[in-house]
């Protein structure tokens, strides 16, 4: 999942405005925000989620950093966990395959 989510991050840190503002900087906060909702779900069960601010065109790499990270440290926090709906795993396999997609639809 880092390696997924790093790679995805320094290629929207590298394109150029005119390729962020062609579709990839949306592609990539709602990614960003969707990570953030999972993670906030694993992390304050309970809670309605907040979402994302979108910062601009040149956030949006650090944006999807700091999602998958948040993310992977909650999924780390509640390994094991009995009362999760899914496992860790599940979840974090779910999470690539989105970072995957949005990367794919952001970078063509």
């Amino acid at each position: 999942m880092s390696a997924a989510v790093e790679r995805f991050a320094d290629r929207l840190r590298a394109a150029p405005q005119s390729r962020l503002q062609q579709g990839a900087a949306a592609a990539a906060l709602d990614l960003a925000r969707e990570l953030s909702v999972r993670a906030q779900r694993l992390e304050e069960p309970g809670r309605a989620p907040r979402e994302m601010p979108d910062e601009g065109l040149f956030v949006v790499g650090d944006q999807v950093a700091v999602a998958g990270r948040d993310l992977v440290e909650a999924l780390r926090g509640r390994a094991g966990a009995p009362d999760t709906a899914k496992a860790p795993s599940e979840v974090l396999d779910e999470a690539v395959s989105l970072v995957e997609q949005a990367e794919i639809r952001a970078m063509r």
